[in-house]
């Protein structure tokens, strides 16, 4: 809703909204051309341009001289196609030579939540606040991210956290820069400590798995492009009913969950037809989707929120980030098996475990895009992230609620 004391107010449309997170992208790009400390810390773009807006729009509203809106489907959209790409990576052989990693790190997963659930009420209780809140800046916000705050906010306002969903959706919002902000020091610091050697040097992950890059297969042209994104449109659009028809049923899942199995089905009906699936012009898709979600998603974030949270919510959320921090650092890392693939993954853990899976796929491609590329990574951390970690994050904090 406007504000009537702001003196310029402005709706920006679709396509005026994707103009401006192309803008903020390359000038995240051109940001980082300069500023060497972004660039150590593998910063993605993206977070850089989406970040300088925001502050912008935080001046708009502090002044009350301007504020902006804007349109919100092209960034549903993005992340559809993103999350769709990501199924036709999973394939049942990646399944067979990753299976062990996905179940070690899921186990790695589901003991962060409950440390960020324990850390935040307990923290909550000290500073003589409702424990819910603990859980408001616990796994709701951080390993949930934005879709989990949005579920669980109204929950904990039916269990008594006045406020909760508010609290919950400005948790999520600091998650989101601090994961971005943490993943490329984790793997640095891991890359120098340990002495890892580089990944391969190879533009395309998911074909890693199966075998090198033919000279075709690098080669993009009209008709590979258009036949990847038919099958990310028709994957969408049957996992969407797909959605539909389960929420109908009182099941409720998040939206790109459908799509992603969708993907997944056809990728393992043409391995076992042993049919061509144009990956390389997928994942092309995919990165660029990615890109543009990230910086749509950054530029309208409301910092104004992080500003007026109480100074004990702000204090749980740093500690929240320590953490995140060292349990990367230490224990994703020894669990995963201590080598430059658990490195990427420690990486990438500081994404989601902190904000949304797009950014831990956003962190460990800016790592692995200086340091070489991780097929392991790539697969383990999307699988968990995606598929498993919601339903064991839902589970996990009907407990808590239930509990307190």
């Amino acid at each position: 809703m406007t504000n009537p004391d702001i003196y310029f107010s402005y709706a920006f449309g679709m396509q005026e909204t994707l103009a401006i997170a192309v803008v903020l992208l390359l000038l995240g790009r051109l940001i980082k051309r300069y500023i060497e400390v972004l660039r150590r810390f593998y910063i993605p773009a993206p977070v850089v341009g989406g970040i300088v807006f925001s502050c912008v729009t935080l001046v708009g509203h502090e002044t009350q001289l301007f504020e902006f809106t804007f349109d919100q489907q092209l960034k549903s959209l993005l992340m559809l196609a993103f999350f769709t790409t990501i199924g036709f990576a999973a394939s049942f052989k990646m399944l067979i030579k990753g299976g062990i990693a996905v179940g070690i790190f899921l186990c790695v997963s589901i003991l962060l939540i409950i440390t960020q659930n324990c850390v935040g009420v307990g923290m909550s209780v000290l500073f003589g606040l409702d424990p819910l809140m603990g859980l408001a800046a616990g796994s709701i916000a951080l390993t949930g991210g934005h879709g989990t705050a949005a579920a669980f906010g109204p929950e904990l306002i039916k269990a008594g956290l006045e406020g909760g969903l508010t609290v919950s959706v400005a948790a999520a919002t600091f998650g989101l820069v601090a994961g971005c902000m943490l993943g490329g020091p984790v793997g640095k610091r891991l890359m120098n400590r340990h002495h890892l050697k580089h990944g391969p040097k190879t533009v395309d992950n998911a074909e890693m798995v199966e075998g090198k890059l033919t000279k075709a297969q690098k080669n993009i042209d009209e008709n590979l492009l258009f036949e990847a994104i038919t099958y990310i449109i028709i994957c969408m659009g049957i996992g969407h009913f797909i959605i539909l028809g389960l929420n109908s049923l009182g099941i409720v899942l998040p939206a790109y969950l459908g799509p992603m199995m969708v993907a997944a089905a056809v990728r393992n009906w043409l391995d076992y037809h042993e049919k061509p699936l144009p990956l390389h012009s997928i994942n092309v898709v995919g990165g660029i989707s990615l890109q543009l979600f990230l910086a749509i998603a950054l530029m309208t974030m409301n910092l104004w929120e992080l500003a007026s949270l109480a100074v004990p919510l702000i204090t749980i959320l740093l500690v929240q980030s320590v953490i995140m921090f060292l349990f990367a650092y230490y224990i994703t890392f020894r669990m995963m098996g201590a080598d430059y693939d658990a490195a990427v993954i420690a990486t990438g853990h500081c994404g989601f475990g902190m904000g949304a899976t797009p950014n831990a796929m956003a962190n460990m491609e800016t790592f692995t895009g200086a340091n070489g590329y991780s097929p392991k990574a790539f697969f383990v951390v999307p699988i968990v992230g995606a598929l498993f970690i919601d339903f064991v994050n839902a589970t996990i904090l009907t407990i808590f609620i239930s509990i307190l």
